[in-house]
Parts: structure tokens; C-alpha cells; sequence
């Protein structure tokens, strides 16, 4: 700006001649005037902060489901409790929090005087986080079955809210609920009694949490043949493990369960799955002092920078065999059942925070004259956004209500079947829904939504890793293969039949009519496509494992949309809107795909051209 500008902006009238004339009567002004704009062009920017309130009050979807799902004393006693939680996390757990990120876990491996000490500092508000776990009973609601099959989805309800205020805590909470589960698949053995109750104590000063050693140099989801750790039988019956474990999350959990091959007299073991046995140990003795494991290194991660995540030696760690020899791949099944189920938890849950956010925002901005709510093409994009979370809302609800049939024995054969097939297609397809969805509502901060104060980035970090921990897109996609294959198919005609019967129930909604009409049309092309492929090569089903998993998600998560909330007859316009947008998405792009010749050997090669074409 020139001195003839900057004069105007105080509402003084004058040319530059002027100003010369005045000479030193108007010099304080101007001085007052620079001093202003030079402190403004420092000020920070000026936008109302969006926020949330009582999150279990301001879900309407949730509280709708509830109502829908539960029975009338369960949903009393579940309401208060739930609303008394959401209080508690607006007010007394977001603060922590934050406070988690800004504090992440400290490595220190020497004291003072050079002695090895291999400590893992993590800040007050983690320890605190640990705390409220046990008092909120995050574990223990779903093994002490208060509400019978109901408990289960109550738990996950209930990690549903903490997920977005946990500071990370909700990791280690996955791996400690999938350790309870496998100790209780077990039939809780002596030895791991006192374990149990503890995993699932209500009491901070009894809670532990556990730790999953799986990941070693060789890589992680090849557990069969990148497993190297070896454990030694000893005199009294226990093991000591020798080994490197690369990638332990919640490195300061109290236990841990992992795999490890056990050395025959002359020292061999033997190679493969079948080699593989699960132990637990604890990771630090009555004094504290750690079980004969050396800390190398805390990793340095894109996300979840909250949670100490370490490698290991273990150095002659005293351990437990809790599986049968050979039969630790098998024990462990469960624990990645549950795990799985964990990280769709948080998937959804991060979804919801970004799109909350992302609504209050579009209530306080004011850009080109008008709110950003006034704004068609924004409210456009949020509303797309929210169609994806409601979907990955409901496909949760599904899989936790299946769950909780299935530990009270109320589950038939057809709905175990359908719980097998649907937690890795809800695990990969709400892992890619929720890094979409976060980088979507970022950007509806525009530059705010880069700037790491606002907490934003932090949710797109720690969102980025829900598609690769516990299994990869691809492996999953696989898993699912290997689901249908095993059940000779039978998963399938269960999947086809569920969804079948419920669009029977729907049709009779007229204004679901075009959503049900596509459902029928994406049904049928897959029942096409399955023909043609089992006549083929299994080539032709691994290339087109992943588009065959987001089809049986799409139709699923269509069916539960559409037949099991919006049909309701208390269904809310933006229930069946929902349920219409939905559907007017590629329900089979496996069929699709096909089509264009996507899965031949051809187009294996194709693939490989163009990867390796220019190298």
C-alpha cells in the first residue's frame, strides 16, 4: 500500500500533496496507523471454531438404531448411561486427548551412569485414558454379558463414542479385548485366570492391557513364514523366547500374547503355519523390571504418534503356551476377529467425528456473502460424505448384533456363517471409506483443515493406518475367498438369501422402490459373475477378489440401509434419502470390471506391463 492508501483506511481524505503540507501535525497519526496494520498483518486468522456437543445426543442415527434394536429396559438403562458418557467425554476426556498427541511416548534406554534401563515414558493423560477404560468398563461390558447378546453391541457402542476422544487409547483396547477373547475361547485355564480378570476388570488399579506380537523383519500379515521366534522348553514346563519382534503396538501394555515355533531336543523347528504356537507372557515383573526383552527403538510413524509402538528382543522372555503345539494360527483366529471389528469401530467413528465437524463448520463460515451451509455444492459433498457414514454406521451394527448372538449361543449356523463373511469385508471397506471421507472433509476446512492446531491432521494420520493394520485391502479380499471357499459356498447362498428376503420386506416401501430395483440388479449381476467364475481359473477370482469384496459390501450395506432402517415405519425422510443415495452408486463393480475383461490371465499381463513398462 502507499501513505495516500493507508490514510484513507482512517477515513482521512487527502492526495500526497496534502499529506506533504501537513508535515509533522499528522506524523503520530501515521505512525498509529502503520503500528495497526503492521500488528494485523501478524494477528492470527479470525474463524469461529467448529465443534461438537454430547456425542451420543447429537447421533441421531445411533439413538434411532438403539431404539429400533433394543429392548425396552435394556435401551432405559443403555440411554442414561450413554448419555451420562457422552457428558464425560465432552467435557473430561477431549482434553486429554489432545493432550495425548501433544505428549507422545518417550524412549530412554540409558540412565545417567550408562545402565540399560530400555523405559517407555508415557505421558498423565495416557495412564489417565487407561484409567477411565476400566471405570467406563469398555472391556468388561461385553464379557460380562449384563444384557445377554445385547452386551456385545452395547461395548462397541460404547468404544464407538470413546474412539475419537481415546488420544489413541482405543489400539491398545483392540488388542486387550482380543486377548480376553482368546483366553475365554480357552475355556479361561487356571494359569490365566488371574490374566482374565484383569483384561476384564473394572478396577484402574487391576486393568491391564495387552499387547499382539505378531510382525517380525520378514513382514506382517505372512505370520506362517515370517515368523524366526523360537521358544525353548524349560524344566518347569515353561518357554523362554529368542527372537525379534519389529512391530509391537502398546509396547507398555502389562501382557502380550504372540506366536512363536518351539525348538525340538536337537534344536529344530518346524517351518510353516503348522510350526506355530501361541504363548503369553507378562512384560514386566512384580518389580517392574521388563521379562528379559530389550527395547530397540520406538517407531516413528505417520499417526497414532499417541501410542508407543516398538521393537522388541526378546531375550529368553519367560512365557506360557496357552495353544495346542502347532495350533497358535488357530488360537489366534479369534483375537483377529475381534481386533478387526476394533478398527472398524474406529473407522466409522473417525467418519462421524470428520462429518460432525465438517456440519457445525458449515453452520459458522461465511464465504462469497453467505454460509457455507447456503452453499449447494458444499452441502453436496457433505451430504455424500454422510451417506458413506451411515452405511459404515450400520454394517457395524450388523457384524457386533451377529457377535453378540454368536457368544450367547444364539446364533444359528447361517448368521456364524455370515459373521465370518462379513468382518474382513467390513474391515477393508470401511478402512478405504474412512482415509476417503477424512481427506474429504478436510478439505471442507479449506486451509484451516491443513493446519495441525486444529486437530484435523491428527484425524487423517491416525485414520491412514485403519487399511493396513490388521490386514491389507488385498489380503482380506483374499481372506474372503478363502471364506467362501471353505464354507464350499455356503457362506454365499446365506448372504444371498439374507439380502433376498429383506428386499422382499422393503418392496412394499414405495419410495424405496428405485433402491430396491437396483439392489435386485446388482444381486443379479453377481450371481452372474460368480457362474462365470467358477467355471474359470482361480486366477480369474484372486484378480478380482477386491472388487468382489466392496460388491458384497455395497449390497450388504444397501441391504442394511435400505431393508433394516429406512423400511421402519418411523423411518425419517433422511433415512430413506440415505438409503435412495446409496444405491445410486456402482453396487457391483465386480461385475463391471469383469465386463471390460479386468481378470484374465490377458490382463494379469497387461498389469505387469504397466507397472514394470518403464523401469
Amino acid at each position: 500500500w502507499d501513505r495516500c492508501q493507508m490514510l484513507s483506511v482512517k477515513g482521512i481524505k487527502m492526495t500526497v500533496g496534502q499529506e506533504q503540507q501537513a508535515g509533522m501535525k499528522h506524523k503520530p497519526v501515521l505512525e498509529d496507523l502503520e503500528t495497526h496494520l503492521a500488528r494485523r498483518e501478524t494477528e492470527a486468522l479470525f474463524q469461529e471454531q467448529p465443534e461438537t456437543g454430547n456425542q451420543y445426543l447429537e447421533d441421531t442415527l445411533l439413538r434411532s438404531y438403539l431404539k429400533t434394536h433394543l429392548p425396552p429396559k435394556v435401551l432405559e438403562e443403555v440411554h442414561q448411561d450413554l448419555e451420562r458418557f457422552g457428558n464425560r467425554l465432552l467435557t473430561k476426556i477431549q482434553p486429554l486427548s489432545w493432550e495425548c498427541e501433544q505428549n507422545p511416548p518417550v524412549f530412554r534406554q540409558y540412565d545417567a551412569w550408562g545402565q540399560r534401563v530400555d523405559h517407555i515414558h508415557t505421558c498423565s493423560a495416557w495412564r489417565r485414558m487407561k484409567e477411565i477404560s476400566a471405570e467406563e468398563g469398555l472391556i468388561a461390558e461385553a464379557y460380562e454379558k449384563r444384557y445377554s447378546n445385547w452386551s456385545r453391541l452395547y461395548q462397541a457402542v460404547k468404544l464407538y463414542l470413546f474412539s475419537s476422544s481415546s488420544g489413541g487409547f482405543s489400539c491398545p483396547l483392540a488388542m486387550t479385548d482380543g486377548a480376553a477373547k482368546v483366553i475365554e475361547s480357552l475355556g479361561i485355564p487356571g494359569s490365566l485366570k488371574n490374566a482374565f480378570d484383569r483384561l476384564t476388570s473394572r478396577d484402574p488399579n487391576k486393568f491391564w492391557t495387552s499387547g499382539q506380537w505378531m510382525t517380525e523383519r520378514r513382514g506382517g500379515s505372512d505370520v506362517a513364514n515370517g515368523t524366526e521366534t523360537v521358544a525353548r522348553k524349560q524344566p518347569d514346563g515353561t518357554y523362554r523366547l529368542y527372537g525379534f519382534k519389529w512391530f509391537t503396538s502398546a509396547a507398555d501394555s502389562d501382557m502380550a500374547l504372540t506366536l512363536a515355533r518351539i525348538a525340538d531336543a536337537e534344536g529344530q523347528c518346524t517351518q510353516g503355519s503348522r510350526g506355530l504356537s501361541l504363548f503369553f507372557l507378562r512384560v514386566r515383573d512384580e518389580e517392574g523390571n521388563l521379562n528379559s526383552i530389550q527395547v530397540q527403538r520406538l517407531k516413528d510413524k505417520l499417526g497414532t504418534r499417541q501410542m508407543a509402538t516398538a521393537e522388541l528382543w526378546l531375550q529368553g522372555a519367560r512365557a506360557e503356551l496357552i495353544s495346542a503345539e502347532g495350533r497358535g494360527v488357530a488360537a489366534i483366529s479369534n483375537m483377529l476377529n475381534i481386533t478387526r471389528i476394533h478398527n472398524v469401530i474406529a473407522a466409522v467413528a473417525s467418519m462421524r467425528r470428520m462429518v460432525s465437524l465438517s456440519r457445525d463448520y458449515a453452520r459458522k463460515r461465511v464465504a462469497f456473502g453467505k454460509l457455507l451451509k447456503d452453499h449447494p455444492l458444499h452441502m453436496q459433498t457433505i451430504a455424500r460424505m454422510e451417506v458413506q457414514v451411515r452405511g459404515a454406521f450400520l454394517l457395524l451394527m450388523e457384524i457386533v448384533r451377529l457377535l453378540g448372538l454368536a457368544e450367547t449361543n444364539l446364533a444359528s449356523e447361517q448368521e456364524q456363517l455370515l459373521l465370518r463373511l462379513l468382518v474382513p469385508v467390513a474391515k477393508l471397506y470401511t478402512g478405504k471409506q474412512a482415509s476417503a471421507v477424512a481427506v474429504e472433509a478436510m478439505e471442507s476446512f479449506g486451509g484451516q483443515g491443513y493446519m495441525e492446531d486444529t486437530g484435523l491432521p491428527v484425524i487423517l494420520r491416525d485414520t491412514l493406518v485403519l487399511s493396513i493394520w490388521e490386514g491389507t485391502t488385498n489380503i482380506l479380499s483374499l481372506d474372503v475367498l478363502r471364506c467362501l471357499a471353505k464354507s464350499q459356498e455356503q457362506v454365499m447362498a446365506v448372504f444371498l438369501s439374507t439380502v433376498q428376503k429383506k428386499l422382499e420386506l422393503a418392496s412394499g416401501t414405495e419410495e424405496l422402490s428405485p433402491a430396491v430395483q437396483r439392489t435386485r440388479e446388482a444381486i443379479g449381476s453377481l450371481q452372474q459373475f460368480m457362474a462365470a467364475a467358477g467355471s474359470g481359473q482361480a486366477l480369474t477370482m484372486e484378480l478380482a477378489a477386491r472388487d468382489f469384496s466392496y460388491s458384497l459390501a455395497r449390497i450388504y450395506t444397501g441391504r442394511a440401509l435400505l431393508m433394516e432402517h429406512a423400511a421402519r415405519p418411523d423411518a425419517s425422510p433422511t433415512d430413506i434419502c440415505a438409503a435412495l443415495r446409496w444405491c445410486n452408486q456402482e453396487l457391483c463393480p465386480v461385475a463391471v470390471e469383469s465386463g471390460r475383461g479386468s481378470y484374465g490371465a490377458g490382463a494379469a499381463l497387461q498389469d505387469s506391463a504397466l507397472v514394470f513398462g518403464n523401469s
